[in-house]
């Protein structure tokens, strides 16, 4: 069940950035006017804890273990572990709504409504979007990879005329 560990890697290192990006923003999007409630940067909330930095590390996470995976279970495993991360930051604002009741619990984006859309967008629901994406496209490369852990074994069994050899057309 071996495969090649460049089969998520290039996936594997879009969600670390994406990750990152996620987690932070929330903390540095205030120094160039990208932020939700108030312009003060670096300034912690549960909510930012369970909406932003929560899903970030698990989605680095996620990310790293595609990087260095080399099997189909590994790879799969760490591509659901992404996806989680992925639909939690789409999903993770609506609700948030449970807990907090009195409305907006992250507080309301800030600037003009291209901003706002912009906002939206980067902090929850398109990075969630994408991070789902990446992830679901690197277990499909998982599963239908062909496997080299066999391919060492055919080969010596066909020098030795164990095996017949198929001509591929």
């Amino acid at each position: 069940m071996r495969l090649p560990r460049t089969t998520g890697a290039m996936s594997g290192l879009l969600i670390i950035v994406l990750g990152l990006w996620g987690a932070l923003i929330p903390f540095i999007g205030p120094y160039f006017h990208y932020a939700f409630g108030s312009y003060t940067s670096w300034h912690y909330t549960h909510e930012r804890l369970w909406l932003n930095i929560i899903p970030g590390a698990v989605a680095i996470v996620g990310g790293l273990l595609l990087t260095r995976s080399a099997s189909r279970s590994g790879g799969l495993f760490a591509g659901w572990v992404a996806l989680i991360a992925g639909v939690w930051f789409a999903i993770g604002p609506t609700v948030s709504l449970l807990w907090h009741a009195s409305g907006n619990p992250i507080g309301a984006p800030m600037g003009g409504h291209v901003r706002q859309v912009l906002e939206w967008l980067g902090f929850f629901y398109g990075l969630g979007v994408a991070i789902a994406a990446l992830a679901a496209f690197a277990m499909g490369r998982f599963v239908s990879r062909p496997r080299l852990a066999e391919e060492p074994f055919v080969a010596a069994g066909a020098a030795a005329g164990e095996v017949e050899q198929r001509r591929v057309t």
